[in-house]
C-alpha cells in the first residue's frame, strides 16, 4: 500500500474514533463562562502594559492577544465545548468593544510597500517578459533549421 494512503487511512480512523469520543463531552457552558473571565482580565493585565494609544497598532499587542485567544479556546475545550462558539464570541466580542472600539477608521491610509518587496514586484514582470520572448525567439529559429 502506498505510504500517503495508508497515511490517509490512519488520519481517516483517528478522526473517527476520536469524533466519536469527542460527542460523548457534553458543552459544560456554566464551567467555561466562569472561567472565560480569566482569560479577560490576564489581557486586560498585559494590555495596560501597552500604552493606549498603540491599541490600535496590532503590531504593539499581537502576543497578547494570541495569548488571549488561546487561552479563551483552551477553556472552552476544558468545558467540552468547541471553540469558537457563540458565548466565547460573544465574550471576545465585549473584549473587542473594551479595547478595540476606537480603532476603526473611515478612511483607508495607503501605503507602498517596502522598496525590496516593490522592486521585486516590478523587476519579475519584466523578467518573465524577457524570457518569454526569448523563447519565442528561440523557437522560431529552431523551426526554421528543421522545418
Amino acid at each position: 500500500m502506498d505510504k500517503h494512503v495508508l497515511s490517509l487511512l490512519q488520519l481517516f480512523m483517528s478522526l473517527v474514533c476520536g469524533g466519536s469520543q469527542q460527542h460523548a463531552n457534553k458543552c459544560n457552558e456554566t464551567l467555561m463562562m466562569e472561567y472565560l473571565p480569566a482569560c479577560g482580565q490576564n489581557f486586560e493585565i498585559m494590555m495596560n502594559t501597552v500604552e493606549q494609544d498603540q491599541w490600535c497598532n496590532l503590531t504593539q499587542f499581537i502576543t497578547h492577544y494570541d495569548t488571549f485567544s488561546k487561552c479563551t479556546e483552551m477553556t472552552a475545550k476544558h468545558a467540552g465545548c468547541f471553540w469558537p462558539n457563540n458565548l466565547a464570541e460573544r465574550f471576545i466580542t465585549g473584549i473587542h468593544r473594551q479595547f478595540f472600539s476606537n480603532c476603526t477608521s473611515d478612511t483607508v491610509i495607503w501605503e507602498d510597500p517596502p522598496d525590496k518587496i516593490l522592486t521585486t514586484l516590478i523587476l519579475i514582470p519584466i523578467f518573465l517578459t524577457a524570457a518569454m520572448i526569448s523563447l519565442v525567439v528561440w523557437c522560431s529559429k529552431s523551426s526554421d533549421v528543421f522545418g
